[in-house]
């Protein structure tokens, strides 16, 4: 499983002309799901991903972490972040979780990272989005889950 955080000042998704989430200050998450990710990976990575410290203390130092900086996430599936771009020019998606599996994964992950306490707004799983965003900094962290034993 793979997350691109994103800090950002604000952020938000549409689908067609119709707005579905947006956040002011925090996160903005893409999430991608890989063939052998598992609810554990799911669980793992909202905690990591909770625990960041991406954000800034009273000192400007980057030492919070969301939940300790009061900011929101909103979460987009993004299958394209398994993107294998390794050989030829177009990227193979073969490691990317079939839809059924991925969007069950997805809502886990959206489900820990409630469970945590935080606040959480969410794309629409399998439709073409356009997601806005103003980063902070800008602040972009990739977290992937720790390869199966």
């Amino acid at each position: 499983m793979r997350a691109l955080v994103q800090r950002v000042r604000s952020a938000g998704v549409a689908v067609g002309d119709r707005d579905v989430a947006s956040i002011g200050p925090g996160a903005l998450v893409l999430l991608g799901v890989a063939v052998p990710d598992t609810p554990a990976e799911a669980e793992w990575l909202a905690g990591k991903v909770s625990r960041l410290r991406i954000f800034d203390d009273a000192e400007g130092r980057m030492n919070l972490s969301i939940a300790e900086a009061g900011g929101r996430l909103l979460v987009v599936s993004q299958f394209t972040l398994l993107g294998d771009c390794r050989k030829g020019n177009r990227p193979s998606y073969i490691g990317a979780a079939p839809p059924e599996r991925a969007a069950l994964l997805y809502e886990e992950f959206v489900r820990r990272l409630r469970d945590l306490g935080h606040d959480v707004q969410t794309g629409v799983f399998r439709e073409m989005m356009q997601v806005r965003l103003i980063n902070d900094g800008p602040v972009t962290i990739l977290v992937e889950t720790p390869p199966p034993a």
